[in-house]
């Protein structure tokens, strides 16, 4: 099966190779170019918009060989994961005065979050010190809800390492920025560049490095470019580290929680895994090795994939939950639980969706997860993430029309998972699971969980797996497939999505708005300048910019777009028609979908010329 799978692989790559060549979308990084394989994805029914996301992902795991960039299996980036799991190895060997930081914003500080806490536990289970920290731009809040303004914001970044790395004499920093643009992140570069005696930075993205956002960052003198240029250059002295591969572009253009996220995840735990077994096993940190351990998680995405009528069908079902205006819920058990609320708290930015389009819940909530802030009241009482606050505040509500995703492995306590099944098949038929097991070995209440619910997708590990790749993170990238497949397909079937881009995104931050800019001149064909006039018009709901509007700076706007919905479909229907804020207001109230608004405002203004 996975020669077929590899083969498969193969066939996708040999026909997508036209967003590498130098006049595809030449302005724009990788990270922000349309991918091809998805281009109608708006207009495909679910089992077609899993295989186009199987492909896109694939793209992960081609060979460099003919190919224009870097690539996750590259010699160069196994060369560099290697040297810096041996500076973890030396953290992890003299911990005194040493420490590990990962930074992020939005789904790259989430991963963070997600790593740290994940390998300081099991550090803690070996009577180990915990030697590794945490930043999300935004604090705790941004863990499980959208917090994007803080990503501009390059002080806060250099504060927040200084304040978590205070008194440390050795500090291996690793920021994320899957498109090499947040200036949270340059700042804290940049703040590492300045004091070369304690800290040695990491780069994670996924763009080449002359792609990185050369936009002046205002109060600041450099720009991720040139902060990314000297990283180039100490580089050679291995006294700073590039992991850049590049990925191909995302399913959804710029959605980079997908194959950003889960590039993230693959990269950091190779690195962290090889550091890990050579500090306990005494396993040397090997370029075969590292190249062999990241080769196996290709392997994860064909045993995911295989079950591809099983994701359609959970995309569907979410998919018309949101359609008649009710939620998706994931209730979720030990480890898988935070990716359920990574998952949940990525549409709203994504799509402009509500909080309680799609909701995360995990046993005891946030004293489960260990973050630094404790519990968060995100957006009120109402607002908990805890299986307790599900059963307060979901439950008693829940109807058909609402669908609930199990998210467990044979190791949690699946008898758990069965009470909790019961209370929900009271409520709702339309309830599903996704759970891991090893190849013979499973949970005895599992018969009566598949029969409570409409569907299970029984994903089976081989128990032999490599030295260095422990089960858990397998089932992990399974289970976060899964979960952005099923979340980005309901979405794309409530008509979030135009052609592959995401149309109603929020414009909360300067990374965002230039998406938003750049997205209307792709699809309307008009100038730069008219798109963000009509981007302008629609934040502030006018249909004259005045004076001050167009005096106001950046951080003004998007602080302003915050508050308004639907902000780029009504741009873009005005610069298409003509039409006025209000008319296509109206238009888009009653047509939801953009793509059919859009056409239906058109055959409007054809019909309305040719009766002339």
């Amino acid at each position: 099966m996975a020669t077929v799978a590899k083969t498969e692989r193969i066939k996708a790559f040999s026909a997508t190779h036209d967003w590498e060549s130098a006049d595809y979308e030449p302005t724009l990084p990788v990270s922000e170019m349309s991918n091809p394989l998805t281009r109608n994805i708006d207009r495909a029914p679910a089992s077609s918009i899993v295989k186009m996301l199987q492909a896109c992902d694939a793209q992960m795991f081609q060979e460099k060989s003919g190919a224009a960039y870097e690539r996750l299996l590259s010699d160069q980036v196994a060369k560099s994961l290697m040297e810096v799991a041996k500076r973890v190895q030396l953290i992890l060997k003299n911990p005194q005065d040493s420490l590990i930081v990962l930074s992020g914003c939005g789904t790259s500080g989430r991963l963070a979050f997600f790593i740290t806490s994940g390998f300081n536990r099991e550090l803690r289970r070996l009577n180990h010190s915990a030697v590794c920290s945490y930043i999300i731009a935004g604090g705790d809040r941004a863990l499980f809800s959208s917090q994007e303004a803080p990503e501009d914001d390059p002080i806060s970044g250099a504060l927040s390492l200084k304040k978590v790395s205070e008194g440390k004499k050795r500090v291996l920093f690793i920021g994320i920025s899957c498109g090499l643009s947040a200036p949270f992140v340059a700042g804290q570069l940049d703040f590492c560049l300045q004091h070369p005696d304690v800290y040695t930075p990491v780069l994670v993205g996924f763009n080449p490095a002359h792609q990185a956002r050369n936009e002046p960052i205002p109060g600041c003198t450099f720009t991720f470019h040139s902060v990314v240029t000297k990283m180039r250059e100490l580089a050679k002295m291995q006294k700073a580290f590039l992991i850049n591969p590049v990925l191909g572009p995302e399913a959804i253009s710029g959605s980079s929680r997908m194959k950003g996220g889960s590039a993230t995840k693959i990269l950091l735990e190779v690195v962290f895994s090889a550091a890990h077994a050579a500090n306990f096993s005494r396993t040397p940190i090997t370029y075969n090795g590292i190249l062999q351990h990241l080769r196996s998680y290709g392997k994860v995405l064909d045993i995911t994939y295989s079950q591809t009528e099983g994701i359609a069908a959970m995309m569907e079902a979410a998919g018309r939950s949101l359609q008649c205006g009710r939620g998706l819920c994931y209730l979720s058990w030990g480890c898988l639980g935070l990716l359920g609320l990574i998952d949940a708290s990525e549409c709203k930015p994504t799509f402009g969706a509500d909080y309680k389009d799609i909701q995360g819940f995990v046993g005891g909530g946030c004293k489960e997860l260990g973050n630094k802030e404790g519990d968060l009241n995100l957006m009120g009482a109402e607002s908990g993430i805890a299986h307790i606050d599900f059963l307060r505040n979901v439950l008693p509500c829940l109807t058909d029309k609402d669908t609930v995703l199990l998210l467990y492995s044979h190791s949690d306590d699946v008898d758990e998972v069965a009470k909790l099944a019961r209370r929900v098949r009271e409520k709702t038929s339309n309830m599903h699971a996704v759970y891991h097991q090893t190849d013979g070995d499973t949970a005895a209440q599992q018969g009566e969980i598949n029969k409570l619910c409409s569907l299970t997708l029984n994903f089976i590990w081989p128990q032999a797996t490599p030295a260095s790749m422990g089960l858990q993170h397998m089932w992990e990238l399974s289970t976060k497939l899964v979960l952005n497949a099923v979340s980005t397909g309901a979405h794309i079937l409530k008509g979030k999505v135009y052609q592959n881009y995401m149309i109603d995104l929020q414009v909360t931050n300067s990374k965002l708005y230039c998406r938003a800019a750049r997205l209307l001149q792709r699809l309307s064909g008009h100038p730069k300048s008219l798109c963000e006039e009509a981007l302008l018009k629609a934040i502030y709901q006018v249909d004259k910019l005045t004076e001050d509007i167009m005096t106001c700076n950046l951080t003004t706007h998007t602080h302003t777009a915050r508050k308004v919905k639907k902000v780029v479909p009504l741009a873009l229907v005005c610069l298409l028609t003509g039409y006025s804020i209000k008319e296509a207001q109206s238009h888009l109230e009653q047509k939801p979908i953009v793509r059919e608004a859009v056409e239906a405002c058109l055959r409007e203004q054809t019909l309305f010329s040719g009766s002339l």
